[in-house]
């Protein structure tokens, strides 16, 4: 019997032991996951952000050209993002995200590890909740975490390139928490993210959708947008209403879990209709376009001989033009146009004015 003791004894005693190496192999490879990804060890994870990009943070900007009475007359852009204060954004926004992406928004530190161990308790509970932190997705939004100038040799295996990219967010997270307070990282991420339709931060997003600003928005618009960040496509407003109606009462539904929202007001605004008011700003539309065309020539010279990216860098640009001037200029010449049009059908009528007879000595005679 003492025996059979004995070796029980020597089998849990082996059993902790085996245990507590793989802790310890796990522990160290983890560590040397930390610090490798940190130093970019042999070239095999890639770059990460450095002290001066997390101090200042860049994502493009679109530069807007104003009339002399300080009406905006148009942009220039790659992705159409024009930056708020953190005080021009609706509470409702504010409310919304968190409830839906980071409940402990503002208790963590850039990283929440129960979310991340209760994600599958989430799913199978049915509710639609992120499973990074507001933190960690700015850091994958601003830096391109997982983009391929980020990749290092190993980013390219399936699998453990994810896990890269995720050590890489976890320790920028950290950081960006400790540079910046939760406002501001708040305000970073709303400037940041894509709301789909070429609408790029809140206030944008704000103005597409709903012609808005995002100081003025809505309960149920705040929830619309804030809906729209789990697939821009998918819970689109225009291209899917029903999924979008869907998730906007979700996000309301986690407003009212959160405590942001009571349960009487959310049982109204869930019968709510979308309502939208959409207008996706583009080069060709507002007034002066083509003013704007030619001012782009110059402005690009411009930038060009001095670093500036019209594109990207924000610029504000004033010009002479009074935008009420303009608009009756314009107004004008589309009236006289159409008795223009007029004489010119009559002029040509059951004849092709576009067909060239001959081309000789640089002329062209029209038949």
């Amino acid at each position: 019997m003492q025996a059979i003791n004995q070796e029980n004894n020597n089998r849990y005693l082996k059993f902790v032991l085996r245990c507590w190496k793989i802790f310890r192999i796990v522990i160290l490879t983890i560590v040397f996951l930390v610090i490798g990804v940190q130093i970019n060890f042999l070239w095999l994870f890639g770059n990460m952000p450095s002290i001066e990009d997390l101090e200042n943070p860049k994502s493009g900007l679109a530069s807007e050209i104003y009339s002399s009475d300080n009406v905006l007359l148009g942009k220039y852009f790659r992705e159409n993002r024009s930056p708020v204060e953190y005080s021009q954004i609706s509470p409702h926004v504010i409310k919304a995200l968190i409830a839906t992406e980071d409940t402990r928004f503002y208790e963590h530190s850039g990283i929440d590890f129960k979310a991340s161990f209760a994600i599958l308790y989430y799913v199978l509970k049915g509710d639609q909740r992120g499973s990074s932190t507001i933190t960690q997705q700015l850091a994958k939004n601003l830096y391109k975490t997982r983009g391929d100038d980020s990749k290092g040799l190993l980013g390219y295996i399936p699998g453990l390139n994810l896990l890269i990219s995720k050590i890489k967010e976890w320790i920028t997270a950290i950081k960006l928490e400790s540079n910046y307070t939760k406002e501001e990282i708040l305000n970073m991420y709303l400037n940041t993210v894509d709301f789909g339709s070429n609408a790029f931060g809140i206030k944008v997003a704000s103005e597409t959708f709903f012609s808005t600003q995002p100081n003025s928005l809505t309960v149920e618009q705040a929830a619309t947008l804030v809906g729209l960040l789990k697939a821009t496509t998918v819970y689109s407003p225009v291209l899917n209403p029903e999924n979008s109606l869907e998730r906007r009462n979700t996000v309301m539904r986690l407003m009212v879990e959160n405590g942001d929202l009571s349960q009487h007001k959310y049982d109204s605004l869930k019968k709510f209709p979308l309502r939208l008011n959409y207008n996706v700003e583009d080069h060709t539309k507002g007034i002066a376009t083509y003013f704007r065309t030619v001012m782009k020539i110059h402005l690009m010279e411009w930038c060009k001989a001095n670093g500036k990216d019209l594109y990207t860098d924000g610029l504000k640009i004033y010009t002479t033009i009074d935008s009420r001037m303009q608009k009756y200029a314009e107004e004008a010449v589309a009236e006289h146009m159409k008795g223009l049009q007029q004489k010119f059908n009559e002029h040509w009528v059951g004849k092709n004015p576009w067909i060239y007879e001959n081309k000789k000595h640089g002329h062209l005679t029209v038949q």
